[in-house]
């Protein structure tokens, strides 16, 4: 049973601390956007099983109101009901043409123990946040403030106190599995925060990519898979008696004095429970930058002009908002029988008449997968100006949001492409050959595209890439191509598809990472490992990959362990570069030897 969050004469449910979750799912993903988790009836057309909950509720007449969204105003897809000890509601929440907002349900008599339930009736992605019942029939604020929250569940209004570590590791993805892993193997006491609910970000059994660049043995062995398809980096982690995971865990704050980082502040999805974590070094593997813009760390965004640093695959007019965008994988199967859809107007708008599944998710780790076409009349697939390389399956040609703020626009992109990919479906459903053509599997988590980038002491460029030029300090290696998406017009036809993607495989050689891209230039405690590292826009389009962000991650551990050996700052680290980079060889595989053309020598696995 649930436990209560009252506040006399008021009590707050959020939907999930529900005890069941039935066929919805939580969706943590966008908790500092809009306010908190929620469940999802994430059913691709074939409407969930209740979620269900027994909450204690003290006897009388109650006023109900429910936080839910309208996520396409004028069709109403995610629409749902609240049952009430078997009774539903009149309304159908998640129809009223509002974002989040809290719809008022009527008001009921309840005795000390009631049952709620989410009856979800599309399949389509209705979601509620809470559900508030008031004795005095008074409205719950708009905007739901953490404070109200944490006083109608009875939480306290300042984090747990987790104490204090070496090293804390925010953003559990494979490069922040990686930087975890290494620094609980030197013997650090080491805590990994990350806000999903299983490890691996990007290559996580959610989204299911596979590692690129780089990768080395640490990254190979956190790649590892179980046959659910889930990464063996957590199972890894908990073998570490230094290692604490704490999964479910959104950083919304951090606690800073004199340009340096004393403490963390996160909340744990299902419990809404605060905890404070402090260390002496904070590693920002997020992907988002998320802990620089906490902090006021110096950022780059966007794209440099051509001018600025001589790079040839720079636009000639820099900007200070297009990025790569989001992308949401899926996957379809032929089945036995007919499989019914239902009509989505409210998808088909975003699709219009495009009719390739093309690009699908075979099975986590395995991208770019066919799939049904129905050859179109006109448009995208058949223009004669559409580039070869365009009209392959990639996962990655759906994408959406490049124009858009990443940080508060997240929920509506991943949306966007469920409309996209739901319309196309239809679309390809609507001939008798495909009667037959199941959705299998859609992400409703999407994979994160670019977000803010660090500025450290050296800005990372295009040419130093193709030149390998050779850094006192590099101390790991990158490799694969540059990796550039390039969006459609604002007014393309397809505006989740990408325009052109650039893949340029240069010389298909290593090159070295300085160690001061590695670490912030103006928080002196912070550094940083993946696609957020101080680089430009092209040279961040190779950098990014998964398995070059893990050879990052690696340094970054190294340069926390002697940190405290040496009771310095990174920035110190110029002190001790020989040390770090043979420290780094012990997980890479290399022994941190300049060949002199821009490479580093490998030697056997220590």
């Amino acid at each position: 049973m649930a436990a209560p969050h009252t506040h006399q004469p008021d009590i707050l449910v959020e939907a999930e601390s529900f005890d069941d979750f039935g066929g919805w799912v939580m969706d943590s993903q966008f908790d500092l956007e809009m306010g908190s988790p929620y469940l999802l009836a994430h059913g691709n057309g074939v409407p969930v099983a209740d979620a269900t909950t027994v909450i204690d509720t003290p006897p009388g007449l109650y006023h109900v109101w429910v936080r839910a969204k309208d996520w396409v105003p004028g069709h109403h897809p995610g629409r749902f009901n609240l049952i009430v000890n078997g009774k539903s509601l009149r309304p159908e929440f998640g129809a009223n043409g509002q974002d989040w907002s809290w719809e008022y349900g009527g008001s009921v008599l309840l005795g000390d123990k009631t049952k709620l339930a989410l009856h979800d009736l599309t399949g389509f992605c209705g979601r509620c946040d809470a559900i508030f019942l008031s004795r005095a029939g008074e409205a719950p604020p708009p905007d739901a403030e953490q404070a109200w929250r944490r006083a109608l569940r009875g939480l306290p209004q300042t984090p747990v106190d987790m104490g204090s570590f070496d090293v804390v590791v925010v953003g559990g993805g494979i490069v922040g599995s990686a930087a975890a892993l290494a620094a609980a193997r030197l013997g650090d006491r080491v805590a990994l925060l990350h806000n999903r609910p299983v490890l691996g970000g990007n290559g996580s059994v959610e989204i299911g990519l596979r590692p690129r660049g780089i990768t080395g043995p640490l990254i190979e062995e956190i790649s590892q898979r179980h046959s659910n398809g889930d990464l063996h980096a957590e199972s890894l982690l908990r073998a570490e008696t230094t290692a604490s995971v704490f999964l479910e865990h959104t950083v919304y704050n951090t606690i800073t004095s004199n340009s340096r980082i004393l403490s963390v502040d996160a909340r744990e999805a299902r419990t809404g429970r605060e905890i404070r974590l402090s260390a002496a070094t904070f590693i920002d593997c997020s992907g988002k930058c998320i802990l620089g813009l906490l902090s006021g760390a110096e950022t780059l965004f966007g794209q440099e002009s051509k001018s600025k640093y001589g790079e040839g695959l720079a636009p000639t007019e820099g900007d200070n908002y297009i990025h790569h965008g989001n992308t949401v994988f899926f996957r379809t199967k032929m089945t036995d029988t007919p499989v019914p859809f239902p009509n989505v107007p409210w998808a088909t708008e975003v699709a219009k008449d495009y009719s390739n599944l093309g690009g699908q998710l075979v099975k986590p780790g395995i991208e770019n997968g066919p799939g049904p076409v129905v050859p179109p009349k006109g448009g995208l697939d058949a223009s004669t100006s559409l580039r070869r390389r365009m009209k392959g399956p990639l996962t990655h040609f759906w994408e959406y949001g490049q124009r858009l703020d990443p940080y508060t626009h997240g929920e509506h992109i991943r949306d966007h492409l469920l409309r996209a990919i739901y319309g196309t479906f239809s679309n390809v459903k609507a001939k008798p050959e495909y009667n037959n053509l199941q959705l299998e599997w859609v992400a409703f988590v999407a994979a994160q595209g670019e977000f803010h980038r660090y500025m450290g002491d050296y800005i990372l460029t295009e040419n130093d890439i193709r030149s390998h030029k050779q850094f006192p300090d590099g101390v790991v290696n990158n490799d694969g191509a540059f990796c550039l998406h390039y969006p459609g017009d604002e007014d393309a036809k397809y505006d989740f598809r990408l325009k052109y993607w650039e893949w340029d495989e240069r010389d298909k050689q290593p090159y070295e990472v300085p160690f001061r891209c590695l670490y912030s230039s103006n928080i002196s405690n912070l550094m940083m490992a993946g696609k957020h590292i101080s680089v430009t826009h092209v040279a961040g389009s190779n950098t990014k990959f998964m398995g070059n962000g893990g050879q990052h991650a690696i340094a970054t551990a190294a340069a926390a362990h002697l940190c405290k050996k040496y009771k310095t700052a990174p920035r110190g680290m110029r002190n001790h570069l020989q040390e770090l980079k043979e420290l780094c060889s012990r997980f890479t595989g290399l022994d941190g030897t300049n060949t002199g053309d821009g490479s580093i020598k490998s030697r056997t696995k220590l």
